[in-house]
């Protein structure tokens, strides 16, 4: 199941469980994970990507070692709303790992500047700005939508 519909997504997860979030971008996926309350996001590994096959494979394993009963997946919009062919490469992307989990689609728009707006502020050097930004837009994401599946 791909869903941006909130209830939809809760619907599939009625006991709720840990949450993994994704900003996948075209060169490495950032990682979140949440605990299984949805209370708080935190970043995770940085996956490299090769061949989707082994992406799939090392997303597989992380969802398995932590439990992971859901997926949330930053989908990139321009800034009116509409997609561009970034989303379009993300809702593949969500269609080809949707069978780890139930998938909801989450606005990620801002996500990357917030975060690396953050890393600016505590003067992280521009290679640690690298290393970081993606895990923690993942985490910005994640924390964005549990904060949504929360408040219903």
């Amino acid at each position: 199941m791909i869903t941006a519909d909130r209830d939809a997504f809760r619907a599939a997860l009625p006991e709720g469980g840990r949450l993994i979030g994704l900003d996948v971008g075209t060169k490495t996926i950032g990682t979140a994970l949440c605990d299984a309350g949805w209370s708080f996001a935190s970043p995770a590994l940085l996956i490299r990507r090769t061949k989707f096959q082994k992406d799939k494979a090392a997303l597989a394993d992380l969802i398995r070692q932590q439990q992971v009963a859901g997926l949330v997946i930053g989908l990139p919009l321009n800034l009116d709303g509409t997609e561009s062919p970034r989303s379009q490469s993300t809702r593949a992307f969500a269609r080809n790992v949707e069978d780890l989990g139930p998938v909801f689609l989450w606005d990620e728009r801002w996500s990357t500047q917030a975060v690396t707006r953050t890393l600016l502020e505590q003067d992280a050097s521009r290679a640690k700005r690298a290393e970081l930004v993606d895990k923690m837009a993942a985490a910005y994401i994640l924390q964005g939508a549990i904060d949504a599946l929360a408040a219903q």
